[in-house]
């Protein structure tokens, strides 16, 4: 019953296979998380990378900083797979990732893809020798790559040698301008290097990371205009709480809507204690609501306002929204599609009715002042009333009767009557 518009037109680009995942090539938007443990410790790490994986992240990366945690990565491979998550792993490699690679082929083999940092893959004689023996580890292991550019960690040299050759212009361009396009040329240049050295256009993701939302989208907009190669979109640091989500909708939301991104990233600043799927549920909280993808099924809730004092419809909202998503798992298992549906919950009488209709089952309570009377809606349709205290298990029992009939195959013409 929800209002749509078609789908977005997305750009073209060439599909990247990770594991048994597809990143680009027209495949849906893929969710990635990162995990914060000390990859050393194999039992926290892999605990944390099963809790982003059922949260919803499809391919979750881990730091490969140094020989302890390299020997740890196919013990984590392995607690994974006896655990029943399929997950692939990223290995996130800086500074001596050619060294790490070569070291420990166990973990060459058990990571799905290698993240390459052209900034700190090595200096200037060192640099192509250090990136070339990660590439040839990424062929001889049939591994693809992502090539992660970070301004934060940009190639220097080249840096340096754009700022020169700027200064010397009639009119020199500011110098952010120059940092973006030195940000955009060590992706594609390095990209460019990999597919010499024999590595397929197939087997290369590139990312250009920034925590600054305007130089986030002049930069993807820039690596879109250069070449098909399949990208990895994030606003790198975005923060914490409420500035970290801001933040990266502003800014992957605007380049989403262009169709440039194949996997994304939100990079939140966890809370003291806070949960690190969190990152999970926005990145797909953002893809959904964007109507790229959809994950779990919506609720639509009015903020509430001077008509709506009483705290019921904002506790039954929260309390619906918690129990679809902890149904999810066993949801989508038996129930496919339900992923898609849509269920409104509304605290008035003046929007609440039409909101509810639109919706594919919607409760719309009162108000303040009023007897707890509320109408419930399925397809559109009026279909019962719910009255006093127990109105929150109640419709949790109807929502559940919904699913059932709908998804399970039976007609919802006159469920839950």
């Amino acid at each position: 019953m929800s209002f749509t518009s078609g789908p977005l037109q997305r750009r073209a680009s060439v599909g990247v296979r990770v594991g048994q995942v597809v990143v680009g090539g027209g495949a849906p938007i893929v969710v990635q998380s990162m995990t914060n443990t000390d990859t050393a410790d194999a039992d926290a790490t892999a605990a944390q990378v099963a809790d982003l994986a059922r949260a919803g992240s499809e391919l979750v990366r881990i730091t490969v900083d140094r020989d302890e945690a390299a020997a740890a990565v196919p013990h984590i491979r392995d607690a994974l797979d006896k655990k029943g998550v399929d997950v692939p792993l990223v290995g996130d490699f800086h500074y001596i990732g050619h060294k790490l690679l070569n070291d420990h082929p166990a973990c060459a083999e058990a990571l799905a893809k290698y993240r390459i940092n052209p900034g700190n893959v090595g200096h200037r004689a060192k640099r192509d020798s250090q990136f070339s023996t990660m590439i040839e580890m990424a062929l001889k292991y049939a591994k693809p790559v992502r090539i992660g550019v970070n301004w934060g960690s940009l190639d220097q040299d080249l840096a340096i040698e754009m700022m020169d050759a700027n200064a010397k212009l009639p009119e020199p361009r500011d110098a952010a301008d120059v940092t973006r396009d030195a940000l955009i040329q060590s992706a594609v240049g390095s990209a460019e290097r990999a597919e010499e050295l024999g590595l397929g256009r197939d087997k290369i993701i590139l990312s250009a990371k920034v925590s600054d939302v305007q130089a986030l989208i002049a930069v993807y907009r820039g690596l879109a205009q250069r070449g098909d190669y399949a990208l990895h979109l994030g606003l790198t640091e975005a923060g914490m709480g409420s500035k970290g989500i801001v933040a990266s909708v502003a800014g992957m939301g605007v380049l989403l809507q262009e169709g440039i991104g194949d996997t994304i990233r939100v990079s939140l600043t966890p809370e003291p204690g806070g949960d690190r799927t969190r990152e999970v549920i926005v990145a797909q909280e953002i893809l959904q609501t964007m109507g790229l993808r959809a994950f779990v099924p919506l609720v639509t809730a009015c903020p509430g306002c001077g008509r709506t004092t009483s705290t019921v419809f904002q506790e039954l909202a929260e309390r619906i929204q918690s129990f679809i998503r902890a149904e999810m798992p066993g949801w989508q298992a038996r129930y496919p599609g339900v992923e898609e549906m849509s269920v409104a919950v509304m605290g008035c009488i003046v929007n609440g009715p039409g909101e509810s209709k639109h919706a594919d089952i919607g409760i719309s309570l009162p108000g303040t002042g009023e007897q707890p009377a509320a109408p419930v809606f399925i397809d559109g349709e009026k279909r019962m009333t719910l009255r006093g205290a127990n109105i929150a298990e109640e419709f949790r029992a109807v929502v559940e009767d919904y699913v059932a009939k709908r998804y399970g195959g039976e007609d919802t013409s006159h469920a839950a009557q």
